[in-house]
């Protein structure tokens, strides 16, 4: 999978994350192995658990890694602080790898369109931004991959809780 920068976003929230991690099945703006998470205000530790990016689901929310080639991603709670929170998945289609371009602008058209659904404002109106995972032509070719998942983030920082609704 690979995950891609937004129309208008640097995700402030790391400076190595150029979003576009590249995964082993998925590319994206992640690196790959998760460092220690910690509680900006309080400076404790955060329980974060690598999960497979494959088996990512809406409302899962996680942090940001420091490779670029992933195939795990680190999950929270999203009560604790977190980067990002998967708000829609879906299938791309076709047989044959389309090509990264292809790919890219189909999971663009296909995030913004669910980001207001999601967040209860649009993309153009909130303070939020987003950037999905999508399928490697290897993970689409020998995998069968065609998923991609969308993430919104907050540029200014990390975020607590789900942005499920929150209209802003």
């Amino acid at each position: 999978m690979t995950i891609s920068a937004p129309t208008r976003i640097t995700l402030g929230v790391a400076a190595a994350l150029a979003l576009g991690l590249t995964f082993s099945g998925c590319t994206a703006l992640f690196p790959s192995s998760a460092p220690p998470a910690t509680d900006s205000s309080t400076g404790e530790e955060i329980e974060q658990t690598d999960t497979d990016v494959f088996t990512l689901a809406v409302g899962d929310c996680m942090n940001d890694t420091s490779s670029t080639e992933v195939t795990e991603v680190p999950i929270v709670d999203c009560a604790d602080e977190h980067d990002f929170e998967v708000y829609y998945d879906f299938q791309l289609d076709g047989t044959d790898y389309p090509g990264d371009e292809a790919v890219d602008t189909d999971a663009n058209a296909g995030c913004l369109e669910a980001f207001d659904g999601f967040v209860g404002i649009s993309y153009d109106e909130s303070q939020y931004d987003y950037t999905y995972f999508t399928p490697t032509e290897g993970s689409w070719t020998d995998g069968d991959d065609r998923l991609v998942s969308c993430l919104i983030g907050d540029a200014n920082g990390k975020l607590t809780g789900s942005l499920k609704g929150v209209a802003q």
